[in-house]
């Protein structure tokens, strides 16, 4: 059993003064803005923002020459206000973690280079040109992978009892590249038995009638697709997946980390790692239509054992083999 490291937060948390205070100062200095989708103190926003200071870090930015201006954002209204406080700072680069904060970033300029994360379909939302061309002032790293949709329903199917039935969570504002997901997700049932359907929440108080539904259902479950809005209410759908019973595997370790069945999807850590590498480019002068969208490269399966006994479903010894962390 292998746990992930939860980087320490270089040091420590950033702390929040006021901007006159600090203007001597910051005018001395490189200066970027960093929006996730998350609360601050949630572990793996912490973790995501610890991996890209120690990224910059390592290429030689530290507190005497960046500075780095954080917010946090858990619904799309906040990540707007957030967003237009980064903004008016004159940041010469933007991070932006999830679509919403993507879409926060470009409503406001056209001209600030943006570096995204947490994005599954910037091509088809229409934030970049091409993934090797990606042209304005946008460039990133997606976290779309089609095989996913197949893993996750196979994860599901590997479990005792099985799960034949899943329904699809997602919020159709918050998650554009649904279409996409669900679509996949119906052609790799046509191979494994299991029948699929979309389920979309427009609200915290849709969440608890659609687990209850599912758990009627002759073994039901529930794929949950990552945006801003589920990320952001990812303690009511753990916890309605419990109340339920329901099995449920999501699309990012948090759920998982926070009492979840099972997650798997792209390793976040390792993707701000990298995006500490095209700040670097920027603050050097490359431009971002120069630099190309990157696909994810490494995925990460989290199995939570203390929820699938509490569900009273056995989790199959080949899935646990190859589990990057397996939580008791």
């Amino acid at each position: 059993m292998r746990r992930r490291e939860f980087i320490t937060m270089l040091g420590g948390a950033a702390a929040v003064r006021p901007l006159a205070a600090r203007a001597q100062q910051l005018d001395r200095m490189r200066v970027i803005g960093v929006l996730i989708n998350s609360v601050e103190g949630d572990p793996a926003g912490e973790a995501w923002l610890a991996a890209l200071r120690d990224g910059l870090v390592k290429l030689g930015w530290t507190s005497s020459n960046l500075h780095m201006e954080i917010r946090w954002g858990s619904d799309a209204a906040l990540i707007a206000r957030q967003a237009a406080e980064l903004v008016a700072l004159n940041a010469e680069v933007l991070v932006g973690e999830s679509t919403a904060a993507l879409e926060a970033f470009q409503r406001l300029t056209k001209t600030i280079p943006i570096v995204f994360l947490g994005v599954a379909d910037p091509i088809g939302q229409g934030f970049v040109a091409s993934l090797a061309h990606p042209g304005g002032n946008i460039t990133g790293f997606s976290v779309f992978d089609a095989p996913m949709a197949g893993k996750w329903l196979g994860m599901l199917a590997q479990i005792t009892p099985p799960v034949t039935r899943v329904a699809v969570l997602f919020n159709p504002a918050s998650a554009p590249y649904s279409g996409l997901m669900i679509q996949a997700s119906g052609e790799a049932a046509r191979s494994m038995a299991i029948a699929v359907r979309a389920a979309p929440v427009n609200s915290d108080s849709e969440i608890e009638p659609l687990m209850a539904d599912v758990a009627r259902e002759e073994h039901g479950g529930v794929l949950v697709l990552a945006s801003a809005f589920t990320v952001g209410h990812h303690d009511v759908i753990v916890a309605a997946a419990a109340k339920y019973r329901v099995p449920a595997v999501y699309g990012v370790a948090m759920f998982a980390d926070s009492g979840g069945l099972m997650s798997y999807g792209p390793d976040l850590i390792d993707a701000f790692r990298h995006a500490a590498d095209y700040v670097d480019q920027i603050l050097k002068g490359a431009k971002p239509a120069d630099l190309p969208v990157q696909d994810p490269t490494k995925f990460e399966l989290v199995i939570n054992l203390k929820t699938a006994k509490a569900l009273g479903v056995t989790i199959s010894p080949t899935l646990l083999g190859i589990a990057d962390e397996v939580i008791e």
